[in-house]
């Protein structure tokens, strides 16, 4: 039973934004700070663990790409066990919940359960990592748009979603999250649809920690230098006339 005693609890879906404990929002944080229980994965800003009360109980439910991993069914149930006891629990997660994650599911299943639960936004990796490359998303007189998508599945694989025959029609930047595994497909499958090969490209890896950099090319040979350089997730990749600027941020 938590402290005051409630006999239910709640959950908070905290996004902890790109890993930098700085870009963690002030109510992310009061949060974080008042939880008896914190399940977090690998892309929170886990320096900020170290802000947890005493006796706080802490969860590792990481995702680690092709390695261990727990199964969102397994996390949703580990949030409505805890909070049943009475608990305040937070789901810290890395970018925001509702940013291509599963925060949605866990806000469903917590909700169908009747658990009380509400969601602290976070700072998106999709913006904040180009940001601190030195990588504007739209620039007046360059590019006016830009669309964040999923790289989990390439272009032509029969579970793909994305127009990807619009985003290489369109001007405007495109950003990739979770697609260092498909990059080579995604680059081709571009291409194949119109995008110009010379179009100017990045990769920003481990986006906003110590250990932040930059490969930069083009869409035709973004694919070898992220082999060549070793890239590895967590990863985004950026696509459009705006990665030519080179402003100069944090590489």
């Amino acid at each position: 039973m938590s402290p005051d005693n409630r006999t239910t609890g709640e959950v908070i879906l905290v996004g902890g934004g790109p890993g930098d404990p700085d870009l963690l929002t002030i109510g992310g944080l009061r949060a974080l700070q008042q939880a008896d229980v914190v399940l977090y994965d690998h892309l929170a800003p886990l320096a900020c663990l170290d802000q947890t009360r005493p006796g706080a109980v802490l969860v590792d439910v990481g995702k680690i790409p092709r390695g261990c991993q727990t199964a969102q069914a397994d996390i949703n149930t580990l949030l409505i066990e805890h909070a049943r006891t009475g608990a305040s629990v937070v789901r810290f997660k890395g970018g925001d919940p509702f940013v291509l994650g599963r925060g949605s599911e866990e806000w469903l299943a917590c909700a169908a359960a009747g658990i009380p639960v509400r969601v602290i936004p976070g700072v998106s990796s999709a913006i904040a990592g180009p940001e601190l490359a030195g990588i504007p998303l739209t620039h007046r007189g360059i590019t006016q748009n830009f669309s964040v998508v999923s790289g989990h599945v390439g272009p032509d694989h029969p579970a793909s979603t994305v127009n990807w025959d619009a985003l290489a029609q369109s001007s405007g930047t495109i950003v990739i999250l979770m697609g260092v595994a498909h990059l080579p497909e995604i680059t081709e499958g571009l291409m194949a649809r119109g995008l110009n090969p010379d179009l100017p490209a990045a990769i920003v890896v481990r986006a906003a920690t110590p250990n932040q950099r930059v490969v930069r090319g083009t869409v035709a040979s973004l694919a070898g230098l992220a082999a060549e350089h070793d890239v590895q997730p967590p990863a985004l990749i950026v696509i459009g006339a705006v990665v030519g600027l080179e402003l100069g941020g944090s590489e």
